[in-house]
């Protein structure tokens, strides 16, 4: 009785007084009673990760003593890292100690250097800037996009040779890259100009803005695009609508479309800014129970009663989910457009030995109607070794605040969907092509006078000479069709038909044979917008891209629309 009497207290103090210490008692009390057969499963897991890695070292042991050849043993284990990490979710990342600071960079969306992005550029073997941002040093300094990189602080960078693009260029972007307040010089080769230019620069913190746009539209709708969550999104946006709101909006349009996530809290902040307080926003549940979690709104909100249209897209991903979805759910807003991408994953960062992070997966999230919007099986791939996506047929459904049925499973449905406009195969080949980016460079750099974002356009003069450009230029590619003509020879020959049917394959070969100029011609109209979306970006930064794309935009004019009629807009949230 006394045994069993001290049992008892130590069991309350254990309760009251520490987590940690509850979850070591639960594991004694089901390694001694009831639990056995758990923790007989748990040692037998934990003895095959022990196997496991002394598999492992002893095998890396064996290469760097044996192998006949000199190996990097940093290299081969990193590379053992990332194969294995691959086969788990492409949202599980091995950050080495020289890498850390992206990790960083995509949290805070900040880093100290001049404020361009860079691009390997295969005919130079170098790399050359790649737009760089309006009001940051390396554009107040004059640096261009198309602008090679000779030097950095007259050190030659020398050319790629044997080692990666992607090497290559991050090796180029840590030299860029310092602490705020250094000076550097750059050394570059503009295309046009024979003789070399050197820029001097100083370092400072450069912060990617999470809200890149926001305008007050006709009607009085504020039309506000979120980009990304990040260290303050938040914040931004807020300022934003209450800037908007100022000058008169009383409709808002949020544009997540291409919104790849970021912070989970910042969501829920983003959430709070049109939502109540004390409102669930989502549960976060992985392996560990203890890690297990609910955030609610914790703030008085913004505005919790403007009407508001959500824009989303396949793009749409992670917290920009969290957010549409509890929009949804709450029947606070319209969403528009195309379903969201269905990532209902929850990463986490873990310090690794020697300064290297590890982020990864440690749970799924849940929005408040209780359903998780992940699209992608990882564990349970195919039969090609991709993950499969949940069937329609298999999504369960779930009800909004109002009891409209959504579903879970594959991301976010719009309440209204307004299909993308796509380009043809062979403009989006071509816009991420050399030839294409040299002809853009080569606009740029002769062109002085420029029409607003809004009203730019290509004049014929331009499109010739781009036509003349490519023609002249070593851009190779396959259409759609000749893919498909390749594919039809290699079933012919395995079913045995390729004999008797040769000359008319070849006849037909003959006749799919792609003419660049003419294939161009045929796209005009679409690669004159292209042409024009491209250019404006560079020139005017992201604020010019957005104004010149909001005219034509068929997701904003059907929101505004929905905007405009109350009947409509009631009708939606109702239905």
């Amino acid at each position: 009785m006394l045994a069993s009497n001290r049992v008892k207290r130590m069991v309350r103090f254990v309760w009251k007084n520490s987590k940690m210490i509850k979850r070591y008692f639960l594991l004694i009390v089901l390694f001694c009673g009831v639990g056995m057969q758990i923790s007989y499963a748990q040692e037998s897991h934990n003895f095959k990760t022990t196997k496991a890695l002394d598999i492992f070292n002893a095998l890396c042991e064996e290469l760097d003593l044996s192998y006949v050849d000199t190996l990097d043993a940093e290299q081969i284990t990193e590379d053992a890292i990332l194969y294995m990490l691959h086969r788990l979710d492409p949202y599980t990342e091995y950050y080495k100690a020289s890498r850390t600071n992206e990790l960083k960079t995509l949290t805070t969306g900040k880093y100290a250097g001049i404020g361009s992005p860079i691009r390997f550029h295969k005919s130079s073997d170098r790399c050359v800037f790649d737009g760089p941002f309006l009001g940051m040093p390396a554009r107040l300094a004059g640096l261009r996009t198309g602008d090679i990189i000779m030097k950095i602080n007259d050190k030659d960078v020398g050319v790629r040779g044997k080692q990666s693009a992607s090497d290559y260029s991050t090796n180029i972007t840590t030299l860029l890259r310092g602490d705020a307040g250094t000076k550097l010089t750059i050394t570059i080769k503009r295309p046009g100009r024979e003789k070399l230019l050197r820029f001097q620069l100083v370092r400072q913190i450069i912060k990617k803005q999470s809200v890149p746009y926001a305008q007050l539209l006709p009607n009085h709708v504020g039309y506000v695009v979120l980009t990304g969550y990040q260290e303050d999104t938040s914040l931004e946006l807020r300022k934003a609508v209450e800037q908007l709101k100022a000058k008169g909006a009383q409709r808002l349009v949020l544009d997540l479309r291409d919104n790849g996530g970021g912070l989970m809290e910042e969501a829920v902040k983003v959430v709070n800014l049109f939502i109540p307080r004390g409102r669930k926003v989502l549960e976060v549940r992985g392996k560990d129970p203890m890690q297990n979690s609910v955030l609610k709104t914790t703030q008085v909100p913004l505005d919790d009663n403007i009407p508001m249209v959500v824009l989303v897209n396949g793009g749409t991903a992670s917290a920009a989910e969290i957010t549409s979805g509890t929009f949804q759910d709450y029947d606070r807003a319209i969403i528009v457009g195309e379903r969201t991408y269905g990532k209902g994953l929850v990463q986490s960062q873990r310090p690794l030995p020697y300064d290297a992070m590890l982020k990864l997966t440690t749970a799924k999230y849940y929005i408040p109607s209780g359903r998780c919007v992940q699209a992608y099986d990882f564990k349970n791939r195919g039969e090609d070794g991709q993950p499969r996506h949940l069937p329609d047929s298999l999504c369960k459904t779930f009800k909004t605040s109002n009891g409209r049925v959504v579903k879970d499973g594959g991301g976010i449905t719009p309440d209204v969907t307004v299909p993308f406009d796509s380009i043809p195969d062979l403009l989006g080949d071509l816009a991420l092509s050399e030839e294409f980016f040299d002809y853009i460079v080569k606009y740029l750099n002769t062109h002085r006078e420029w029409e607003a974002p809004a009203s730019f356009r290509i004049s014929d003069a331009d499109f010739q000479e781009f036509l003349n450009h490519m023609g002249k230029s070593s851009y190779n590619y396959q259409t759609q069709t000749k893919r498909v003509f390749e594919r039809l020879k290699e079933i012919s020959d395995s079913e045995g038909y390729g004999d008797n049917i040769r000359a008319e394959l070849a006849a037909l070969e003959a006749k799919l044979k792609p003419n660049l100029v003419d294939d161009l011609k045929r796209n005009e109209v679409e690669l004159r917008k292209l042409i024009a979306y491209i250019l404006v970006s560079y020139h005017y930064g992201d604020e010019g891209l957005y104004a010149y794309k909001i005219n034509e935009d068929k997701a904003v004019k059907e929101s505004i629309d929905i905007l405009l009629d109350k009947e409509h807009y009631h009708k939606l949230l109702h239905k």
